[in-house]
């Protein structure tokens, strides 16, 4: 018969041993969350402004939608090769390195560009390397959410995330307000760019031997239900209007000055860290159903922004940034839940490959509407949202009963 006191013992050992596991995930987590932060400091700060850059190189709103568009579609497209080939390769570290590197040695080239198509070019190269380091990063962060909380995990990166997101708009702000001028600004986001490198490094020393799953025991197929979330995303996606229309129609429409415009998507990178970080929490307790609140609130989005006045604006901009923390957090969450980490690289890559596919439609399709009607831009986009939360509250019990 086992010795009652050597339980006792044994079972302090393994409470010793998970409290220590989920202090290294929780500081992995945040040590990724500084790589992003930087990350974000770089490239969006230069979204806060690319669709007025282009309006200033002689883009149209149709030029404008295609180009936010083509970008997300190709590096979503992308995601679905750089999830298999992480897969295969189980070189999560190499890949997340090069898509980092690509992706914020890019983006102070923007200062450089001479003509819409030359910005256009380096736009989507920069969409490129962030779809190259996306599935290998998630299943990396994917792994620590497993001992922490997936909602709670994704849902801090993604603050953490927003962050860098404010932070690099105020600077690009602060020189659109010195110099009157789009272009110099990007070269002040190569500062943070350095950063992001430094944190990979401690990121990386903060759990050496944690994150590549083993080899597979055998080729499992992604399930079905996930096809099924991956088509909710898309319509939702298909649905969610692109900040650089918003700021186009602001310009165009003379709601903001210039100089208000990053600031504007400052606040709403803020916004949007502290309900991801809300969601995440929700996501844990409720489950993806409440992805659904996320969907009522951004829609509105659409009806203030292209038809509401000044004030409209602030509105517009607060509902959009709720809509993409409610993102942010749960649907990264919801595929962590039904897919098992061999797979996850292939299952982030496909997720992200439908997702951003159907985001380039959307953004097409708004932003032809927009130089022919405002009212069918919005009620294309509320629609399209709608149908998502209708598919989403739907595919409750399917996700809960594969969990």
């Amino acid at each position: 018969m086992r010795d009652p006191e050597s339980s006792i013992r044994e079972s302090k050992r393994v409470l010793k041993i998970s409290n220590q596991e989920r202090k290294s995930a929780f500081r992995f987590i945040v040590a990724l969350g500084f790589v992003s932060l930087f990350a974000d400091m770089t490239y969006e700060g230069a979204h806060s402004v690319i669709g007025p850059l282009l309006k200033d190189l002689g883009a149209s709103a149709t030029q404008v939608g295609i180009i936010a568009g083509l970008g997300e579609m190709i590096a979503a497209s992308l995601r679905y090769f750089s999830g298999r080939l992480a897969d295969k390769t189980r070189a999560y570290w190499t890949i997340t390195t090069v898509g980092y590197f690509l992706n914020l040695v890019v983006v102070p080239g923007l200062a450089y560009a001479g003509s819409w198509q030359a910005a256009a070019l380096l736009i989507i190269a920069e969409r490129t390397g962030k779809s190259l380091r996306g599935p290998a990063r998630d299943v990396l962060l994917s792994e620590a959410t497993e001992v922490v909380g997936h909602g709670k995990g994704f849902g801090l990166h993604a603050a953490m995330d927003q962050i860098g997101a404010v932070l690099g708009p105020l600077l690009v702000a602060t020189s659109v307000a010195r110099t009157h001028h789009f272009g110099p600004a990007f070269l002040w986001l190569a500062v943070p760019a350095g950063g992001a490198f430094i944190a990979l490094i401690f990121a990386r020393a903060a759990r050496p031997n944690k994150g590549t799953p083993p080899p597979p025991l055998k080729e499992d197929k992604l399930p079905k239900v996930f096809w099924l979330y991956v088509a909710a995303a898309g319509v939702l996606a298909l649905g969610f209007v692109d900040f650089p229309l918003l700021a186009y129609h602001f310009q165009s429409s003379s709601l903001t000055k210039p100089e208000t415009i990053p600031l504007l998507y400052a606040g709403a990178m803020g916004l949007t860290g502290l309900t991801a970080l809300v969601f995440g929490r929700l996501f844990d307790r409720y489950g993806i159903q409440i992805i659904v609140l996320g969907i009522l609130v951004s829609l509105l989005a659409l009806p203030f922004g292209f038809l509401g006045g000044p004030t409209g604006v602030y509105v517009s901009v607060a509902c959009w940034a709720t809509g993409l923390g409610a993102q942010d957090a749960t649907l990264r969450s919801g595929i962590s839940q039904v897919v098992t980490m061999n797979k996850r690289g292939s299952a982030f890559g496909a997720f992200n490959a439908a997702y951003g596919v159907l985001w380039f439609l959307g953004s097409v399709t708004m932003g032809v509407l927009y130089d022919y009607s405002l009212l069918a831009l919005v009620v294309f986009g509320v629609a399209a949202q709608l149908v998502a939360a209708v598919l989403f509250v739907w595919l409750r019990r399917p996700l809960e009963a594969k969990s």
